[in-house]
């Protein structure tokens, strides 16, 4: 039955678009084309920051941050390995995801830090991205308090993500 879902759902906006007079099928093609666009032009911006981020990495310099920090996190209770999806995830998504799986494959996913990577790609938001195309629609050039208070948001998700997993788990 639940495999029906979205087929049912597919079947239901098809015939209510015909109904309507619309031609769903080139509405479809369209729609595609405008993805696909899309994901052409997000391509160097992926590639740039996954570059950056494994530049950062086999420079050191992650892991000089990850030293300098790890007093905090571990006093917060994130395990500091996370340090370079705390600072990626608000900026992108997918190295972020990237950064994730790759904790994940290193460390494990049943160990503290694969979950609570995981949890963190869960619980969080990619700020600047999110910012920058909804003010862009809206058209609102001034975000004032808006990216300050995301990246505190941000920030309280990473602390709930690391104690929720610490205490669903008790690691």
């Amino acid at each position: 039955m639940m495999s029906m879902v979205v087929p049912g759902i597919l079947l239901v906006v098809a015939a209510w678009g015909m109904s309507r007079g619309v031609d769903v099928w080139a509405t479809l093609v369209e729609g595609g084309g405008e993805g696909l666009q899309t994901a052409v032009c997000m391509v160097p911006t992926l590639v740039g920051l996954l570059c950056g981020v494994y530049m950062l990495r086999a420079s050191g310099a992650l892991e000089l941050l990850e030293g300098a920090v790890a007093p905090v996190l571990t006093w917060l209770g994130i395990p500091p390995e996370t340090v370079g999806l705390l600072v990626v995830r608000p900026i992108s998504g997918s190295a972020a995801l990237g950064l994730g799986a790759e904790l994940i494959q290193t460390y494990g996913p049943d160990s503290l830090v694969g979950r609570t990577a995981a949890v963190m790609l869960g619980s969080t938001e990619t700020t600047f991205y999110t910012v920058a195309v909804y003010f862009g629609a809206a058209k609102i050039t001034r975000t004032r308090y808006a990216i300050p208070a995301a990246l505190c948001a941000d920030a309280a998700g990473f602390l709930a993500a690391s104690w929720a997993v610490k205490w669903l788990f008790g690691a």
